[in-house]
């Protein structure tokens, strides 16, 4: 297998370094010649390039990686599958409902694999947490919240929902095996017009399961949490800790027939704290080499197209509602 990478900066030079460490990377292009230069210099014998279309037409390349603003992932997406090509391009997937639904179809439709960069999904703790849902370990889940702030990048082609919040909504996707019913979300913006810095989204699925996400680039805090209270335990996962990334908490509220009419019938219940030993692998790692798996026995990842557009919806009704002040949009 071979891929070409289309973008090189920020982020694509993470995507550089792994398939090139993968040996499978053939070339990069990219419109910044500066950049070129850094991949020339770092990584010999990897073909670099201003011109997309020499990775496209490349017969040799199998797959093509984009990582480019999120206005190009459409178009460029799209004509690297009508170039034959396996696709994994970075969150989004595209910037509107339709355009992702036309790149999941013709993928589709011509067994081309597309796969969306939704990265922690490829997070070994967010994979562990996965499996003691699925076990039933925290029981019925209740409902869960997570913060993804910063003060830190500014973006002025996308507001925080859009550069944030393919993260959190992924998430909650991906552990709940379900796309929410309805969405509710309110924000503002104080530094460019138009483009929200901080954003608050309720999501609400079926069974009265609700969570909530608190997106900003405005904070004085760096916080990368995720909160799951369930029946039977609760869940932080934390990923500012370095290695306690997750901590299980046998913690709940217990209901008890009472013995006399003037008796409660809740009991608290506080058992101890357990964090699991988790091997902490390079999220990017596992994401290339889910692509890399992907090609070659064309089984779709577990961030395929599909995902991907399921995330488009609930970005989607969420700018909607946020157009509307938070009014409740369904799915």
């Amino acid at each position: 297998m071979k891929v070409g990478i289309i973008g090189a900066g920020y982020w694509g030079i993470n995507l550089v370094r792994n398939f090139y460490q993968l040996k499978v990377l053939k070339a990069v292009a990219d419109v910044d010649t500066n950049v070129l230069s850094k991949v020339k210099d770092t990584f010999p014998g990897v073909e670099v390039t201003t011109d997309p279309d020499v990775i496209f037409d490349d017969p040799e390349i199998n797959g093509v990686v984009i990582a480019t603003p999120a206005r190009l992932h459409f178009e460029l997406s799209y004509k690297a599958l009508r170039k034959g090509k396996d696709v994994m391009v970075e969150k989004p997937l595209a910037l509107s409902v339709k355009e992702g639904e036309q790149l999941v179809a013709f993928a589709e439709k011509n067994n081309r694999i597309i796969m969306v960069g939704h990265l922690m999904l490829y997070h070994d703790g967010i994979r562990r947490l996965k499996d003691m849902i699925k076990a039933g370990e925290l029981g019925d889940i209740y409902y869960f919240y997570s913060q993804r702030v910063n003060l830190g990048k500014i973006r002025s082609d996308e507001d925080a929902l859009w550069s944030f919040g393919p993260h959190d909504v992924s998430i909650a996707l991906y552990l709940f095996d379900e796309v929410p019913q309805k969405v509710s979300a309110v924000g503002a913006a104080y530094l460019q017009p138009g483009i929200r810095d901080v954003i608050f989204m309720t999501l609400y699925f079926a069974g009265n399961l609700m969570g909530h996400i608190h997106l900003s680039w405005l904070d004085p805090h760096k916080i990368r949490k995720l909160t799951i209270v369930g029946s039977k335990k609760m869940v932080v996962f934390d990923d500012m800790e370095r290695f306690e990334k997750l901590k299980i908490y046998d913690k709940g509220v217990e209901v008890r027939p009472p013995t006399t009419y003037e008796e409660g019938s809740m009991a608290i219940r506080v058992g101890d704290i357990h964090i699991p030993k988790i091997d902490l692998r390079e999220p990017l790692r596992n994401e290339c080499m889910a692509f890399i798996k992907a090609m070659e026995t064309r089984d779709p990842p577990v961030t395929a197209g599909e995902h991907g557009l399921q995330v488009l919806r609930v970005l989607a009704a969420g700018t909607e509602s946020l157009n509307h002040e938070g009014a409740p949009v369904t799915i």
